[in-house]
């Protein structure tokens, strides 16, 4: 059984007199370990789906199961402990607190969920032991390059021991060499079993996946799988402070919803 099963997956939006038709009549399967990058132009529907994977977003119409449980049946506190304890999220922001150190921002989503100070620092610890930044507990964002801000958020993901990562242009902010270091971040916690959903435009940052699906006009136009490219980091360059710098050597866009300005029913923790 698929650990995800979409079934003409319909989502319309009322702008003033104008329906606007973001998906329609998206249907598809993700296995359980499965890397899938998700690729259409601005428009193409590919965010509403993500946030309808993520438990963020409700479809208007058709079927959307997770794990065999039909997720349009849920209440809001099903909803709130699939996000929680199920789904992982990263998002091209990376949402950190700036004034609070990367292990206390990755205990986060645990106080969210109750778990005790203690054992909160004990997984975090091992989160960011997980994504390289063991020698990092207690450095801010601002004493971080972008790529450690986005493995800070990576373990954030990590720490609630998630079935699925769901990453919404995760190497946007970075640049060439740290996004290939992200992604290959990425294919260790495939190789490990954890499901991951890359929402790209890159064709470059797709390419690492096992599985490239293209949407246009809210219907998906085309889904191959292939063998994943291997990210393998090229050696740091002291004169490359591109991700010191949190810049971007590419042109890159994307709508991307800010944790801080999202509802307790939709907050994704």
């Amino acid at each position: 059984m698929a650990l995800i099963e979409i079934e003409d997956l319909h989502k319309t939006y009322d702008s003033g007199d104008v329906q606007v038709h973001a998906l329609r009549g998206v249907t598809m399967n993700i296995a359980s370990g499965e890397s899938v990058a998700i690729m259409g132009s601005s428009g193409s529907g590919k965010s509403t789906l993500m946030n309808i994977l993520g438990c963020l977003d409700r479809p208007t119409r058709g079927h959307y199961r997770m794990d065999g449980e039909d997720v349009g049946a849920l209440d809001r506190n099903r909803l709130a402990e699939i996000r929680n304890r199920t789904l992982g999220f990263v998002f091209q922001s990376f949402n950190l607190l700036a004034r609070t150190s990367a292990v206390e921002n990755v205990e986060l989503p645990l106080v969210y969920a109750g778990v005790s100070g203690r054992e909160r620092r004990r997984r975090a610890t091992v989160a960011l032991d997980r994504v390289g930044l063991g020698a990092r507990l207690d450095h801010t964002p601002n004493q971080l390059s972008g790529g450690q801000q986005q493995r800070v958020a990576i373990a954030r993901a990590l720490v609630g021991q998630p079935k699925i990562i769901l990453a919404d242009e995760p190497t946007g902010n970075l640049d060439s060499r740290t996004s290939i270091e992200i992604m290959a971040l990425f294919q260790e916690l495939v190789a490990s079993g954890i499901t991951l959903i890359l929402v790209t435009h890159e064709p470059d940052i797709a390419a690492h996946a096992a599985r490239v699906i293209e949407m246009r006009d809210g219907k998906v136009t085309s889904d191959q799988v292939h063998a994943p490219v291997p990210a393998v980091p090229r050696p740091a360059d002291d004169s490359d402070d591109g991700d010191a710098a949190g810049l971007s050597d590419r042109d890159r866009h994307g709508d991307v919803p800010d944790l801080n300005d999202v509802d307790d029913e939709r907050f994704p923790l």
